[in-house]
């Protein structure tokens, strides 16, 4: 069955899935594999949970008219994505960078669907199997498409953008995350920037901070660029007024107050501002957009506990969004500031390093007690409280319990998993 064939089962039957456990009726299941599963196995069932397909890839599995056998299963989703944007009538903002990708996308979600029919990539599925599953859920009435991209290594933006094929495209950043697999910070820079290359060949618009370096010349003269700035008189003009903690904005004659801690999130903001200028949203709607968005899913949070005032920004850590949080705490006005600090993972030959950087820079911010948790943080040299692993720090708070009414920073790599230091207070 050919691509164009199966895009017109998928328009009769417009929901997709890629999990038992999340069959809906008369969805189209594909049988993905991966190291540990292979998706043929559970293709039968998902038919019998009220799939009207099943998309395999082994041969054995088809027994009736229902399985569908294509060469990859994988190739075909990734092919049907992109043949499905091509026919739909939907703008596409593609959006990557090293920090703030998923808080960014939603905010400009937000921003755009004050005026727009509005699709975006739920949560962090940026990646090879989650581009193509949010190309498919761009619909016949979808006026803007937002596509996150990630990516842990070179020419990954490059096949993503290739199969959103994005008429709009913003980086965030360009921070040292996922250095093991671009093996330098300049490797980050060039693997985000492939998202500049499609962009500027096929013509497209690019939004950008033209207050980053990095962005303003990896785009020199380049003409169809849309910027913003808190001092350059010939880009638009946002300025930050404050992020004790909430980061505020100052946006011609409008303040916007967001619900954003920190003020590496006004940049964050800043792109949904200017995107919302960009597409003819009136200033009050676009205020209105930032000041309802509340961050979730440990990313940033504000939470109040047992008296501890608390953010939470467990979701995922690098040096460069680490020495920002801990720039952003340390100006924070409290008498008693307690930082936990998890591990950062994926920073291969660069860990022991990049630990040290944040385990000294932490010190030197004479906070009440710094926590650092796990097996890279244990190895480093500092006279802050090292615990190899959560078990460790678990029984460490049963001995010593914290400060009453203190202040809390807890940021970690998400598989250090410590929002659990909650539970504990």
């Amino acid at each position: 069955m050919t691509i164009a064939q199966i895009h017109q089962l998928f328009l009769t039957y417009s929901t997709v899935c890629t999990d038992t456990r999340k069959i809906t009726k008369d969805c189209i299941f594909f049988a993905l594999k991966g190291d540990n599963f292979n998706g043929n196995k559970y293709a039968a069932e998902a038919l019998e949970k009220g799939a009207a397909y099943a998309i395999i890839d082994e041969k054995k599995y088809a027994t009736t008219h229902k399985f569908i056998l294509v060469e990859d299963v994988l190739q075909t989703l990734q092919k049907l994505g992109n043949y499905h944007r091509k026919h739909c009538t939907a703008k596409v903002i593609g959006l990557t960078g090293s920090n703030g990708k998923t808080t960014t996308k939603e905010l400009i979600k937000a921003v755009i669907q004050k005026k727009y029919k509005t699709v975006a990539t739920v949560g962090n599925l940026n990646n090879h199997i989650g581009v193509p599953l949010t190309l498919l859920t761009i619909k016949e009435d979808t006026e803007i498409a937002i596509v996150e991209m990630g990516a842990n290594h070179l020419k990954e933006i490059e096949f993503l953008s290739s199969l959103a094929e994005p008429d709009y495209g913003y980086i965030t950043n360009f921070g040292k995350a996922h250095l093991e697999g671009f093996g330098s910070t300049e490797g980050v820079i060039q693997g985000k920037s492939e998202l500049y290359s499609y962009l500027t060949t096929n013509q497209k618009h690019i939004f950008l901070n033209t207050d980053d370096p990095i962005q303003e010349n990896k785009l020199g003269s380049y003409v169809k660029k849309i910027g913003f700035s808190a001092t350059k008189e010939n880009y638009y003009n946002i300025v930050l007024l404050g992020a004790d903690p909430f980061v505020k904005i100052k946006v011609e004659d409008t303040t916007i107050t967001s619900n954003l801690v920190g003020a590496y999130n006004f940049t964050n903001c800043c792109a949904a501002i200017i995107m919302g200028k960009y597409f003819n949203i009136e200033l009050p709607l676009i205020k209105e957009a930032i000041e309802g968005y509340t961050p979730a899913n440990n990313r940033s949070q504000i939470l109040e506990k047992n008296g501890y005032k608390i953010i939470l920004d467990a979701y995922n850590a690098n040096p460069t969004s680490m020495a920002a949080a801990l720039d952003n705490f340390n100006g924070i006005q409290a008498t008693h500031k307690i930082v936990f600090l998890g591990d950062m993972f994926e920073l291969g030959t660069t860990a022991a390093t990049e630990h040290q950087y944040i385990a000294d820079k932490a010190c030197k911010m004479n906070f009440t007690s710094t926590f650092l948790i796990g097996e890279n943080f244990a190895k480093v040299k500092t006279k802050a409280e090292q615990l190899a692993s959560f078990d460790h720090l678990k029984e460490y708070l049963k001995k010593h319990p914290l400060q009453p009414n203190s202040n809390l920073l807890i940021k970690g790599s998400r598989g250090m998993a410590l929002e659990r230091i909650l539970d504990l207070l």
